[in-house]
């Protein structure tokens, strides 16, 4: 998909039989509360706000209307084009919208200004489908248009700010209806979701606004209109917990074409300032979104790129870093850049496990598994950026048995400063043999050393098998654990209609950490004061019970939860700075010092979408 308009232009023409096939399944299946099956009956003369009703959907959906009329505030004439429209006078009733998108398929010949006069189908649209969990799109599909007159002026806009958006995010779903909320009255005084939904196609405005999501390849950003929720002090919103929400955050994007206006570049912390002011649409890829039809002007407030502590002489660094999808056929400058951010961001680490080494020509599905082409120009990027030689040790998996891109074969590869620390080489293993724990006199060893945990388990199918290696420090055997958990893919949205929304993936992590706190604990059995230490990619919070499971029985400690509760993220989903990498220590490790480097996940231009993560302590 090109990178210069938003995800959501995805929604082409193909979207209106799309939209009649979902709206016709939740007829069917009564997935749509309030719907009835009335199709070939007519609505003549309705409102907006008639349309739109009290609840998320509207009670006359699937029915023809006739009649409709409105002034246009605004057009999409890429993606999902269409228009919106809003009743000039309202009912004066706060749960019910004024505004309503008209889905037209083709390019509008409408404009903003424009009264018009419509017929069309009512239909509920579900972004991403009705497996996705989304909350659905009140529209007027397959209209008939008529212009009545021309420049008339926009509806006054809805100001948006801190003390219009409830602080309570969502109301709870009724157990009645698996946990949707589609079927309750709007109470937008009370919820932020209702109150967002019930100004639905509504012309709306925000303020100055401080930016919590970079723009991305797909011109968006996320602001918050509530500048004190969870701020951390480089700028972001932090999301600490599942029962408290960021309700402040938008998304922006813009109704203007990028090829007539570029979409600004912003970063973490920057300002959006002026008015921003269009259509409140909700989409796949972050729900609730103002469309703007005016932008306001990003202002810089100079964000910089972190730089950890250099370890002392006898303390080991220890670094995780997801460097997305690394392979040969990516551009010199991308492994230049994650070289400097290893020599100068991360002060050239003792040891560093990566996630995400594809094999040696990517995503070219031809049964090539070995990366040592791949992890070969990374290293001699990092001598060339001053840094250490490293040498490497790791796995090759199954082909195409680990998940992600296909073909790819991503892996975990531990680099280390032979000038530093020493491996510990026990009998190479291969995709499917497992690592075990052996020891004499109180000091445990891997029986093989690289080595995957567990490797048959069910718990890693099309899933990264996590990387166990021995490791020796001025005389300290230390342990390394190197991880890539299975995916948040499939999870419902924060705005999903169930709430709260439905976690599926979280099964998955459950069963890998389990598999991997039992390895812990049998180190441990053999030698109580192990250095241990679990990095890497685990996919989910420092909160989780992905986390309580890796630390079931005492056997880590998840270090992030070391910093101030507003330095907790590695991450930068939907405007919500957040963890998603981690280093859990055994008990043997003490008096760390641990760091998130915050170089990627603040910024419109990265080298990969993860903060890296570095934990410093003396064996």
């Amino acid at each position: 998909m090109p990178s210069s308009i938003p995800r959501s232009a995805g929604r082409t023409v193909a979207r209106s039989a799309a939209v009649s096939a979902v709206v016709a399944a939740a007829l069917a299946a009564g997935l749509l509360a309030g719907s009835t099956n009335a199709a070939a009956e007519d609505a003549a003369g309705v409102r907006i706000h008639d349309i739109q009703g009290t609840t998320r959907v509207s009670p006359l959906v699937g029915k023809q209307v006739t009649g409709v009329t409105g002034i246009v505030t605004g057009v999409r004439t890429y993606g999902s084009r269409g228009f919106w429209i809003q009743d000039p006078e309202g009912d004066a009733n706060p749960a019910t919208s004024e505004g309503l998108f008209v889905f037209t398929s083709s390019v509008p010949t409408v404009a903003v200004g424009d009264a018009v006069s419509l017929s069309g189908t009512v239909t509920e649209y579900v972004p991403g489908g009705l497996n996705s969990g989304n909350q659905s799109l009140t529209q007027i599909s397959k209209p008939v248009v008529t212009v009545v007159s021309q420049g008339n002026a926009v509806p006054a806009p809805v100001t948006i700010s801190s003390w219009s958006v409830p602080d309570e995010y969502a109301p709870e779903g009724d157990p009645a209806a698996a946990g949707s909320i589609n079927g309750l009255t709007l109470d937008p005084e009370t919820y932020a979701l209702d109150y967002y939904e019930s100004l639905e196609g509504t012309n709306v405005r925000i303020g100055s606004s401080r930016v919590v999501g970079a723009t991305d390849p797909y011109s968006e950003l996320w602001v918050t209109v509530k500048p004190w929720e969870n701020r951390n002090w480089r700028g972001g919103t932090v999301y600490g917990s599942y029962e408290s929400q960021n309700t402040g955050r938008l998304q922006i994007q813009s109704l203007t074409p990028i090829a007539q206006q570029p979409f600004p570049k912003a970063n973490v912390g920057d300002r959006l300032t002026g008015t921003t002011e269009g259509p409140l649409d909700f989409n796949q890829f972050g729900g609730y979104t103002l469309t703007a039809r005016t932008l306001g002007t990003v202002v810089d407030r100079g964000l910089e790129r972190e730089s950890t502590d250099k370890q002392h002489k006898n303390e080991l660094a220890v670094a995780t870093y997801n460097v997305e999808n690394l392979d040969p056929s990516d551009p010199q400058e991308k492994f230049d850049a994650l070289a400097k951010a290893v020599v100068t961001n991360l002060a050239s680490p003792d040891i560093l496990a990566l996630e995400e080494i594809q094999d040696n020509n990517g995503a070219k599905n031809d049964g090539t598994v070995a990366a040592d082409q791949t992890v070969k120009k990374f290293t001699d990027a990092i001598v060339a950026a001053g840094g250490p030689a490293y040498e490497w040790r790791s796995v090759d998996p199954e082909n195409n048995k680990d998940g992600g891109e296909p073909g790819g074969n991503i892996r975990q590869v531990f680099l280390f400063n032979p000038a530093r620390v020493s491996f510990t080489d026990r009998p190479a293993a291969d995709a499917t043999s497992a690592t075990g724990v052996t020891g004499r006199k109180g000091h445990a060893a891997l029986t093989v050393s690289p080595g995957r945990i567990d490797p048959a388990n069910t718990a890693w199918e099309s899933s990264r098998k996590p990387l166990a290696g021995e490791f020796a420090f001025r005389g300290r055997t230390v342990f390394v654990i190197a991880n890539h958990f299975g995916s948040k893919g499939g999870d419902e949205s924060l705005v999903s209609h169930h709430q709260p929304p439905v976690r599926s993936s979280e099964a998955k992590r459950l069963l890998q950490a389990q598999a991997v706190n039992g390895f812990v604990k049998q180190l441990l059995a053999v030698e109580k004061q192990a250095d241990v230490l679990v990095v890497g990619d685990i996919n989910d919070f420092e909160f989780s019970g992905t986390t309580k499971a890796l630390t079931e029985g005492g056997a880590l400690y998840p270090a992030m939860k070391s910093l101030p509760r507003s330095e907790r993220y590695s991450y930068v989903f939907q405007g919500n700075s957040q963890v998603l990498d981690q280093i859990l220590t055994s008990p043997g490790v003490r008096h760390f010092e641990y760091d998130s480097v915050h170089i990627n996940t603040e910024f419109a231009d990265q080298d990969s979408d993860h903060d890296p993560q570095v934990l410093r302590f003396r064996p």
